[in-house]
Parts: C-alpha cells; structure tokens; sequence
C-alpha cells in the first residue's frame, strides 16, 4: 500500500472553520478586556440606570470622558452586549444583560471575571520568564488581585452564606449564635468573616492570610464597622502548630495554591476542638483533564491557574497544584488529615465550586 499524502488527508473546510473558530477566541478576548474596563468604570452600572443614553450623556453620569466612553460602547455594540439605535445615536443596556453585568446582578457580576483576562495580559512577560526559569511569583505581583477576589467572594460566598453555606454543616448556626471560636484561613479582605461577625456577635473571629496589604484593608473594615468580635493577622500558615483552638475553621478558595495544601489541612484538623467543623470551598472541577471539557469556563480557570495559581505556588516552594486540582484530590486530603467525615456538596445555583464539609472525631 502506498503512504497517504499530508495533501490527501487536509482537510480544508476543517481548517477553515477552526481558523473561524480561533477568529472568534480573539474577538471574545477583546471583549473580555473591555468587560473589565467597564466594570471597573461603572459604565455598566451607569448604563443600566438609564432607559437609554448617547455616549455624552453615559460619559456625562460616569464622569468619564467620551470620545473613550463612544469607542467602548462601539465594543458593546458589536459584541451584541449593549443595543444601539443610530439615528438616535442612543444606546441602551437590556435588562437581560444588566442581570449579569452589573453590581448585585441577579444572575451574578460576570464582568468580574473579566478582570482576570486584563491581568493576564499584565502578567504575560513575568509568566514568559517563569516558562524559560520553572520559576514562580508572588501575590504582589499581581495588580488589584485582592480586589478582585473579594470582588468575587462577595458574590459566591458571602451572599449566599446565611442561607445556602453555612446551613451545609449541621448544628453550625445555632452555634455561631450561641458563641464559638472561628478561624478563617487564607481569609484575604476578609468579607466573609466581616458578614459572620456582624451577624453572629456572640462568637469570636479571626482572620489568618500571608499578604500583608490584605489584612490591613481587612483590619481597617473591623475598625469601621466596630467589629470587637474579630481580628486579623498576616501570617504564614506553612508550618502553622494548634491544638484544639478552633469550634469551627474556613476556608474559602484559598487551599489550592497554598505551598503544601495536604499540609495545612492536616494542620487546620489539629487546630479544632474535638468534634469541630472545617467547611472548605474550592473549584469544583476534577483532577482528570478529560472530566472538565464541559466544565464551566474550564479554560479560563485553567488559563487563572497557568498565570495565578500554579507559579504561586511554586514560587512559595510548593507542588504548583494549579487550581484544576480537582475534587477528588481536596476529598482525599480531607480524609488523610484525619477527619471522621467528609461530605461534599455542590449548590444548584452554583456548579463552579465545591464545598466540603469534614468533621473532627
């Protein structure tokens, strides 16, 4: 039998449409940024207040100048996002829209995640060199990082943890109502920490996270709110040694890049009083690439992990676990620290994360 020729087995139409294809992950790209701009102009915001604007008008309520205000919108426009009527010359944000793009969205602030995309782009030159190196970063590489993580915990944690998180642990609000000693762990601006303690002003807080900058903007929101009940430290907690301190720990997207994660789990088990509760969330997607191909914006967690994550950790010394660690990966850690029980849960409205809740013998 004769060999078959690369010219016989091209496919053209194949090559064609993929090339359609990527055309369409550029353009998505773009968007992406621009999303990122306009969150963070407030001209999603602004938009969405008014039944229609011109771009003077939106420029005018933003406080923003317009010729930059006009070249976003025509973003809009053409990536669908915003509907213009051009012998008007008035644009408009459809409520459908708004209910994924705005501050307190009902279908939750997408655009916050756009945030992510414009770091990468800051970020490409360091993360060429960490290619060439295997060498990693740190969490002050990265411009607004703790801003835009606490951008996203008020959305997926805080709002929903009275009536969707904390319930996951039987027992847990009556006894925060009582009074116990909770940790955070990894507690960044510490939001969630700040709703708990206002609600529950009985049991007594503390915040633990390595960068500095973010303990502080935590202890100045304590401060304003007059919070007596809660604190925060920046400290390492590679290494971390307690016993029986804790009724209940926390841990919200903060286990995966740390240096050693099997680690600190074993060390957050030995922090809590016997028959304490340790309620842990993560990224819920699996440790076997071929199981996330459907999962929601598996590549752009991936593409967080390459640029964020991973070099994170790597840059402490750690294994680089990435933020696709999967859940069975952070199932098995919870088991070999020593816990009695692990349950796993995934809330309805929510099937990016995972949330575990283990319990002390």
């Amino acid at each position: 039998m004769s060999a078959v020729t690369e010219a016989e087995t091209f496919d053209q139409t194949v090559a064609e449409n993929f090339a359609g294809r990527i055309g369409d992950v550029l353009d998505a790209g773009a968007v992406a940024v621009m999303l990122s701009i306009g969150h963070r102009l407030d001209l999603f915001d602004s938009l969405a207040g008014l039944p229609s604007a011109t771009s003077a008008e939106l420029a005018d309520r933003a406080g923003l100048a317009e010729r930059y205000v006009r070249e976003w919108l025509a973003v809009m426009v053409t990536a669908r996002i915003v509907d213009y009527r051009p012998a008007a010359g008035r644009y408009s944000l459809p409520a459908e829209h708004a209910a994924c793009l705005t501050r307190g969205a009902p279908l939750g602030n997408l655009a916050v995640y756009g945030q992510h995309v414009a770091i990468m782009g800051a970020m490409q030159e360091r993360v060429l060199d960490c290619f060439a190196t295997g060498a990693g970063t740190r969490y002050d590489d990265y411009p607004c990082f703790h801003r835009i993580m606490a951008e996203d915990s008020d959305q997926t944690v805080t709002a929903p943890l009275f009536d969707a998180i904390l319930p996951l642990a039987p027992g847990i609000v009556d006894a925060l109502e009582v009074g116990i000693d909770v940790l955070d762990a990894g507690c960044g601006r510490g939001r969630a920490l700040l709703a708990m303690a206002r609600r529950f002003p009985a049991s007594r807080f503390v915040g633990y996270d390595l960068c500095e900058d973010a303990v502080a903007h935590a202890s100045e929101s304590a401060r304003a709110a007059g919070l007596a009940n809660l604190r925060f430290e920046a400290r390492d907690l590679t290494g971390y040694r307690a016993t029986g301190r804790f009724d209940l720990i926390v841990s919200f997207d903060a286990v995966h890049d740390q240096k050693d994660p099997a680690a600190l789990i074993r060390s957050l088990h030995g922090a809590l009083k016997p028959r304490g509760t340790y309620l842990m969330q993560d990224i819920g997607g699996s440790a076997r690439l071929e199981n996330n191909l459907d999962f929601p914006m598996a590549s752009l967690l991936y593409a967080i992990s390459c640029v964020h994550c991973t070099p994170i950790s790597l840059g402490q010394g750690g294994a680089g676990l990435g933020t696709m660690w999967g859940w069975e990966t952070a199932e098995a850690m919870l088991h070999e620290a020593g816990f009695a029980s692990v349950a796993r849960h995934v809330l309805p409205h929510d099937p990016m994360n995972v949330w575990f809740v283990a319990r002390r013998s």
